[in-house]
């Protein structure tokens, strides 16, 4: 499903940012990833959605090598990737229906598909009645549910969330994780980076951590291991 083989990442100014990474997760799968600030947590995520290419090694996602990948098959790639920002990332003018149809639209899926698919995905979040209201008129958790919405409109196989209930109150954060729960349970590989250590010692998962650029520890069901 997503294999990186001795993968190092060092940026133009000389910062080496991963060093080293061997990693393997299966189609299903749900993995946090967890470490200090600064530790190249976001780097190892951008890598998997092409935001970032590697330095040097092998990033394999479905046998589709991202090492080597050209500009011009990444739309390709993100196909088969959703990913959800701690910042929502919706567009401030558009409804909510129309900001999870522009994610059909720029891959061309024919109009008759689109409406039952956006409403298909906002009922699966709970915000189907919020079709026609624009993000300012919802709450964070409300925003962040529809980026979500966004991110698995395509029937994605893998998701990727950087710290997605960052910006948001216990609460809410709990509803949030019952949605990417529920999105798991279909089959859909999640990769979470996120520094809620209740969360990770909560929800029993697959814990990768990161420090100085490397991977110091790989655990089922593991728990976050840090201080908050």
């Amino acid at each position: 499903m997503i294999l990186m083989k001795d993968v190092y990442k060092t940026y133009s100014n000389g910062v080496t940012a991963l060093s080293g990474i061997n990693v393997d997760i299966k189609q299903g799968e749900f993995v946090y990833i967890v470490g200090p600030s600064g530790a190249g947590k976001s780097t190892f995520i951008k890598l998997m959605y092409r935001e970032e290419k590697p330095s040097s090694g092998t990033i394999l996602i479905n046998d589709m090598n991202l090492a080597e990948l050209k500009n011009r098959q990444i739309p390709l790639l993100r196909r088969k990737i959703g990913v959800v920002f701690q910042d929502f990332k919706l567009l401030p003018k558009l409804t909510i229906y129309e900001n999870i149809a522009y994610a059909l639209e720029v891959i061309e899926e024919p109009q008759a598909n689109i409406r039952k698919r956006v409403m298909d995905v906002l009922e699966e979040v709970g915000l189907k009645n919020k079709a026609r209201s624009i993000p300012s008129e919802l709450s964070g958790g409300e925003q962040q549910r529809v980026s979500i919405a966004r991110a698995i409109v395509n029937r994605p196989q893998i998701v990727i969330a950087d710290e997605p209930t960052g910006n948001l109150d216990p609460d809410t954060s709990w509803e949030i994780m019952k949605t990417f729960e529920d999105i798991n349970s279909n089959g859909t590989t999640i990769i979470m980076a996120t520094h809620s250590k209740e969360i990770v010692n909560t929800m029993k998962k697959r814990v990768i951590a990161i420090e100085s650029s490397m991977i110091v520890r790989d655990q089922d069901q593991g728990e976050y291991g840090y201080e908050i």
